[in-house]
């Protein structure tokens, strides 16, 4: 006796689950009506989102393209190589992985890959910028590696090259990793190469904040100074949500793809790949260039105009699509900060500054992006904008609320000029 559940492959979402359909409903008008400045979301494209919502859902498929564990992988194979080529053309290397579910699960294959456990790797510290995968305490990295923590100078907020160098001949790591969450300077990858292969160590670069501008000329490609690059697929891709590691040696290759899967992945989540390939199809195009150029331009001019209006940048400017605050001259908190400024349609999130110091839940900075608001079509203009209104909520403690008011008003009439899909 067969059965179909009647409507199962017709029914609508709105029809099948309204409440789950308000939800997401919700959410977009959300997205709509206010401006975007965390620097890790931005907007996907209408194909990426067509990709990633594909009947590709439905495959399972274990391994690797010709390797797989499972029957019916013809198009799926053809679906991750295109992501694999144009992964590589992109970013000018030899092998790269596209199944990493997350930028931190990227992070991680490496680490199984290429260390052992109790290894040390010397890696930026969370308050001066380095990323939670990198060694954070209470991360699995942590607590399975021994993490030696480098910072920035104090009166530069620059890293320091000179006490990564004395770290580096001290405790003699494994792995050597540059790159993070909230560092907005360039990178000098050639130096730390010399002081790795100095100490003995492999060198990682996490790209993930600027793999846009690294695609496109805008900032200096790891590589050849790297063995092992990790980037996710947002952010400046403005892709989809995932991972990707990309290496030029073959036999670290091939021990990063078995830690990735069966390490610490089981079925590639197919229509993710997809909607990878897709953007990096996008990234190959002339006007992402455009695109990366209008971020950087459109970053420097939204910290100028912080600068100007008495919020302070962290290290006196950025060099990437996204920057930091410091406010303790303000004497607002980062989650005070973040609470407000969403009142007025202003999306943030609070984060540690150097030195900070509060605790984490409290922070005394903002990392603020231009990422998601150049997609929209924001201008330099736009975040001369955003930079005052920032800075007159911040400082206007008196009249804070009827300011907040006034800046929503102004915030809805910028986002209906630059509607989202």
């Amino acid at each position: 006796m067969s059965f179909t559940h009647p409507g199962y492959f017709s029914d609508s979402l709105e029809h099948s689950d309204p409440n789950l359909f308000a939800a997401i409903k919700d959410e977009k008008n959300r997205q709509q009506d206010q401006i975007e400045l965390i620097a890790s979301e931005n907007y996907v494209s209408t194909a990426v989102l067509q990709a990633q919502g594909s009947i590709l859902t439905n495959k399972t498929v274990e391994g690797y393209p010709r390797r797989r564990y499972y029957g019916g992988t013809e198009f799926a194979d053809q679906v991750e190589q295109l992501a694999i080529d144009r992964a590589c053309q992109l970013f000018n290397c030899n092998y790269a992985n596209v199944q990493p579910h997350s930028g931190s699960n990227a992070n991680q294959a490496v680490f199984l890959g290429l260390l052992d456990y109790d290894d040390r790797i010397l890696s930026m510290d969370v308050a001066s910028g380095g990323h939670i995968s990198h060694g954070h305490s209470a991360t699995q990295t942590g607590q399975r590696y021994q993490i030696i923590s480098y910072g920035v100078n104090r009166q530069t907020e620059l890293v320091d090259y000179d006490e990564i160098r004395d770290l580096a001949k001290k405790y003699s790591p494994k792995l050597i990793i540059a790159g993070g969450s909230a560092y907005a300077r360039t990178i000098d990858f050639a130096t730390f190469r010399k002081i790795s292969d100095e100490c003995g160590a492999l060198f990682l670069v996490d790209m993930a904040h600027f793999a846009g501008l690294v695609a496109t000329g805008l900032y200096a490609n790891p590589f050849p100074h790297a063995d092992v690059v990790t980037t996710t697929t947002y952010k400046s891709l403005r892709g989809a949500r995932g991972g990707i590691i990309l290496a030029n040696n073959k036999q670290l290759a091939k021990k990063m793809a078995a830690s990735v899967f069966p390490g610490i992945q089981g079925s590639v989540l197919l229509h993710s790949v997809a909607a990878k390939a897709a953007c990096l199809g996008e990234a190959l195009r002339p006007e992402f260039k455009l695109y990366n150029q209008a971020v950087l331009n459109n970053a420097i001019q939204l910290a100028a105009t912080l600068d100007k209006s008495g919020v302070r940048i962290v290290s006196g400017g950025t060099d990437c699509g996204l920057m930091l605050t410091d406010l303790r001259s303000l004497k607002v908190s980062g989650d005070s900060a973040v609470k407000v400024l969403e009142a007025a349609g202003l999306t943030c999130n609070k984060n540690l500054i150097p030195f900070d110091p509060q605790p984490p839940e409290v922070a005394s900075g903002l990392r603020l992006s231009t990422n998601a608001g150049t997609t929209r079509g924001f201008g330099e203009a736009e975040f001369t904008c955003i930079g005052k209104w920032i800075a007159e909520i911040l400082k206007s403690q008196a009249q804070q609320q009827d300011r907040v008011r006034q800046t929503r008003e102004e915030v809805l009439e910028m986002c209906k000029r630059f509607p989202i899909y």
